[in-house]
């Protein structure tokens, strides 16, 4: 058994959200840990912090940024905290005159997105590969951003867009045909790639049984070989602070963007725990996941999703 014999200051990047809520104004206290909260806006940009210079002892982190780090060998280690989920259908959009007339059609044109290890981009080629057919290894994906994982290294069919040109001013302007997460574009030219993207994203959570996991939290290596008491704690923590943001919600309603996406989730689970935390409630998603990015060339095998979690943490549940 581990005696704690003293508090551990935590430097703590994780995102305002109303289940992250009582954590952050210190109304859930994990005994013998003290955070450090910093304040980083948007979080995306805590991600690249982290991986490239640890800057924190514990931040959020994008799923696949995450297992990207690990398949470079980063000295980080997540915990089975997912605090970020998102449906992923009406993210796509395309341009009516690249000729698309079904999601299919992206087979041989140019789409945009972010970075190519993305999260929102590994689900949605997930998508177009398993729900509509298309071969991801067919288009030509064009980035306006850089990896967080600067090791990576791009698929033949990657390219980088100009810089400074938004994925927005890409799509208007007819340099991608298509494009993840270029955001609302008032244009009668652009349409959703996938009609009634919200009903059609909620069938397939429905049928598939789980929202994807965008984001989690991951803790220095350096953290967990000192105190290894430090992921359960947290884990403990991070549920008892999500515990009261969903009976806050079932109570009250929703207060916020992120309470209205919780809330959202819940419906379309049926009631189900709209964040289920630990590994086994979510081992089909985990494993969605891992399968994509190892079969868009972003992860060298398909990881057991045991090897990627803190010892301590394995067995929870909440």
């Amino acid at each position: 058994m581990t005696t704690v014999t003293q508090t551990q200051v935590l430097k703590t990047a994780i995102d305002n959200y109303g289940h992250t809520a009582p954590l952050k104004d210190g109304s859930v206290k994990p005994e013998n840990i003290m955070f450090d909260h910093l304040e980083v806006q948007p979080i995306i940009a805590a991600f690249r912090r982290m991986v490239r210079g640890l800057e924190f002892d514990v931040s959020e982190m994008a799923i696949t940024t995450y297992i990207t780090a690990r398949a470079y060998n980063k000295p980080i280690t997540a915990l089975p905290i997912f605090v970020l989920r998102m449906l992923n259908h009406a993210a796509m959009s395309y341009n009516v005159k690249s000729g698309i007339q079904s999601p299919k059609d992206v087979e041989g044109k140019r789409m945009g997105v972010r970075a190519y290890t993305v999260t929102q981009g590994v689900w949605c080629r997930g998508l177009l590969s398993s729900e509509f057919g298309v071969d991801p290894d067919k288009v030509n994906w064009v980035l306006v951003d850089e990896e967080h994982v600067q090791e990576f290294k791009y698929p033949p069919n990657v390219s980088t867009a100009e810089k400074g040109k938004t994925m927005g001013d890409l799509l208007l302007a007819g340099e991608i045909d298509a494009a993840i997460g270029a955001g609302r574009l008032d244009s009668p030219d652009i349409k959703p790639l996938i009609p009634d993207a919200r009903n059609a994203e909620a069938e397939w959570a429905r049928r598939v049984g789980f929202t994807p996991i965008n984001h989690l939290v991951v803790v220095k290596n350096s953290v967990l070989e000192s105190a290894p008491w430090i992921a359960p704690a947290l884990f403990e923590a991070f549920k008892e602070s999500k515990v009261r943001s969903l009976a806050r919600i079932k109570a009250d309603g929703p207060k916020s963007p992120s309470d209205e996406q919780v809330a959202r989730n819940m419906e379309i689970m049926g009631g189900a725990d709209p964040l289920p935390y630990g590994i086994e409630p979510n081992r089909k998603t985990i494993e969605a996941v891992i399968g994509y990015a190892h079969e868009q060339h972003i992860l060298p095998r398909r990881y057991a999703p045991e090897e990627l979690f803190a010892a301590g943490t394995l067995d929870l549940m909440g």
